[in-house]
């Protein structure tokens, strides 16, 4: 049999982001003890692919280091990490049963030989061994089996994909935020790439926090001015303004503010933190970077490459800004996660996320119309179309490698 993979350039490869490649490769006829095959079903895509790509060889995050690209294009090309739906059409560890279908962190394939861990197993997951990564990307190496999943639905499938992993970057990152009090009490949280879906799924959890608890803190999108009238749509945000009208966001020198940065805009970030220098202007309390959704063609040769500042050295403003200018902190969900495994018990986290995805499931349903692609040549156009903005937010994609829904596929049941 012949698989074929969406191969994504690396950095270091000097070829353009958007150059994608489907890469063929040959389907083992069998495979070695404690593996298993996976049929890759079909994986969602958006924004946070790309900010798998951007940092796929990156020395702290090195996305690319959890699933191997065809041999022969490895040294310039990687698999960006997806989340999908998975079938098990071969094993060889007595743990898990050909036919299971799963949920994980996959790749975008037909096919993906995965090694098992012999004892890491249990009847909610089974685990992949990367010993060569670090021991909090343990979410990342979790395969869910659908039949024990208490998140799991066959209708909420292609939400599932698009919203499971975004979602969970967004309630742990509030989580975050929440426990340090909002920053000893900021008033405003502004939030670039509005129309990304981590970023109005914050919106959306801290206006849930706001409602429950009583805080004060109002919720600012701001995204490019197309998608507007999208975000105001949503009714997750109190106001939106557009990237360009920085001068007019609300200024009160008595207010503390809190900037997540989505997009990773470097343009918008130079402004941004120029107008929190004037002494007119809110204290800034927090500038928190949550991934880059901006990589169009006119901007991938200016995206930096390091996921520790949203912006590059020789674009900061001019004059003597040092003392206003903020030291960003990344927010990277395994490493919060696992500090609340040590302060909150393990069934708690999983009430807690139990109620949230639960109701999520019920909110979202307005937010995003999905759309589905099959196919390898229409997924690489689909690819391409995405990331020069070619897409409006309203749309989500679950794409799959295969050409149209087959018999059993649960796609066709929905």
């Amino acid at each position: 049999m012949t698989n074929v993979s969406l191969c994504s350039p690396r950095a270091s490869s000097g070829i353009r982001p958007t150059q994608v490649e489907l890469v063929n490769s040959l389907v083992p006829a069998s495979i070695p003890s404690n593996h298993v095959l996976l049929r890759v079903d079909r994986f969602g895509f958006s924004a946070n692919n790309v900010t798998y790509q951007v940092l796929g060889e990156h020395p702290h995050f090195r996305y690319f280091e959890f699933h191997p690209a065809p041999h022969s294009f490895s040294a310039r090309y990687g698999l960006v990490p997806v989340w999908g739906f998975a079938t098990v059409v071969m094993s060889s560890h007595p743990g898990v049963s050909v036919g299971e279908r799963v949920y994980g962190y996959l790749a975008p394939t037909k096919y993906l030989l995965l090694p098992v861990s012999p004892k890491d197993i249990n009847k909610y997951a089974f685990y992949i061994p990367r010993p060569h990564l670090p021991a909090d990307r343990r979410p990342y190496n979790q395969i869910i089996r659908c039949s024990t999943d208490a998140q799991y639905s066959l209708a909420t499938e292609d939400a599932t994909m698009l919203y499971r992993p975004l979602f969970w970057t967004s309630y742990w990152c509030e989580d975050w935020l929440h426990t340090s009090g909002y920053r000893n009490g900021s008033s405003r949280i502004l939030i670039s790439s509005a129309s990304s879906k981590t970023a109005f799924c914050l919106a959306y959890l801290v206006a849930k926090r706001r409602s429950k608890e009583g805080t004060q803190i109002h919720i600012t999108g701001v995204t490019s001015k197309r998608n507007v009238e999208y975000c105001k749509g949503l009714g997750l945000y109190d106001d939106i303004f557009e990237y360009d009208h920085v001068a007019k966001l609300p200024a009160s020198t008595n207010e503390r503010w809190i900037y997540v940065d989505v997009a990773g805009n470097a343009g918008f970030n130079t402004q941004l933190n120029a107008w929190f220098g004037s002494p007119y202007t809110p204290t800034l309390a927090a500038s928190v970077s949550l991934g880059f959704s901006s990589l169009t063609p006119s901007q991938e040769d200016k995206v930096s490459w390091s996921a520790n500042t949203s912006y590059s050295g020789d674009q900061q403003p001019q004059g003597d800004t040092s003392q206003f200018w903020p030291v960003v902190e990344p927010f990277f969900m395994p490493e919060w996660l696992d500090v609340r495994r040590k302060e909150l018990d393990i069934k708690e986290i999983t009430r807690r996320q139990r109620e949230a995805w639960a109701q999520l499931m019920v909110d979202c349903v307005s937010w995003v119309k999905i759309q589905r692609v099959y196919g390898p040549e229409k997924v690489k156009k689909a690819y391409g179309d995405m990331v020069q903005n070619n897409v409006g937010p309203e749309k989500g994609f679950a794409w799959s490698l295969w050409d149209g829904e087959r018999e059993g596929d649960s796609l066709s049941k929905l």
